[in-house]
């Protein structure tokens, strides 16, 4: 009987592994895609991969079109802001503490498929400040987290995903070549955060830094009108940001131990 419980509970680890490569598969194919799709992706059995989506359809979180393609469902929706809400919560005091320190607008956002996914923000002290509403999804290449998010990544995954999503002018200042964009990346990487300066809304400059350690790639920022984030006020921000980080990750393998 141990031999057999052992086997089923290492059949279940196996079941869990293989939805969550499915469900990975579709949302990296941004789009349906067919079983043999998916099979040839995971590199698993067609079979064994039609009976785990046939389960995850059931549960709401894979649904099947008219042309009897695949395609992820709104049930993921659900888990996906219950943990972002969760990981704003626990982000809040951080923030808290860096909007005190600087004074402009401090954000957390996640990588999130080919975009970032704002989960929590502080807004700034002063009357004029910048705001986006947390659950807002942004594009990688033209704002300062999604620069921060890119910086974490080995080159080619950077590729893949920028030729998936492409790089959509949002001003006339966006980065638009991807090997400029490399080159700002590699930079941001050597100093430790990037910057954007009315690359995804004209006036508004951002400073980010990537978060280590964390489940999902993850970055922290202040965002300001361009007339407020001086080069005094960039520096500063700059060090509150790595400072900021460094206890995130800190917090977060203290959490894990702990559970």
């Amino acid at each position: 009987m141990a031999r057999e419980s052992a086997g089923g509970d290492v059949g279940g680890v196996q079941s869990v592994q293989r939805a969550f490569e499915i469900l990975e598969v579709m949302a990296a194919g941004n789009g349906s895609l067919a079983l043999s799709e998916i099979a040839t992706a995971t590199g698993r059995p067609a079979p064994s991969i039609h009976r785990l989506i046939r389960t995850l359809v059931q549960l709401g979180y894979v649904r099947q079109d008219d042309s009897r393609r695949y395609a992820l469902a709104p049930g993921l929706i659900r888990l996906g802001d219950g943990a972002a809400k969760q990981f704003g919560s626990w982000a809040d005091p951080q923030l808290n503490a860096l909007v005190d320190m600087i004074g402009e607008t401090a954000n957390m956002a996640i990588l999130e498929g080919s975009q970032a996914l704002y989960v929590a923000q502080v807004a700034g002290r002063h009357s004029m400040r910048m705001f986006t509403e947390v659950g807002r999804r942004v594009p990688l290449h033209s704002t300062g987290v999604g620069k921060a998010l890119l910086a974490q990544l080995p080159e080619a995954e950077v590729a893949k995903i920028l030729q998936m999503s492409g790089m959509r002018p949002a001003t006339e200042r966006t980065i638009t070549d991807p090997d400029e964009l490399a080159r700002e990346l590699a930079a941001g990487r050597a100093r430790g955060y990037v910057s954007e300066n009315g690359e995804q809304e004209m006036g508004v400059s951002c400073i980010a830094v990537p978060v280590l350690g964390l489940p999902v790639p993850t970055a922290i920022s202040f965002s300001g009108p361009e007339t407020r984030m001086t080069s005094d006020v960039a520096r500063r921000a700059a060090a509150a940001l790595q400072a900021a980080a460094g206890s995130f990750a800190k917090s977060s393998t203290e959490r894990a131990n702990a559970g």
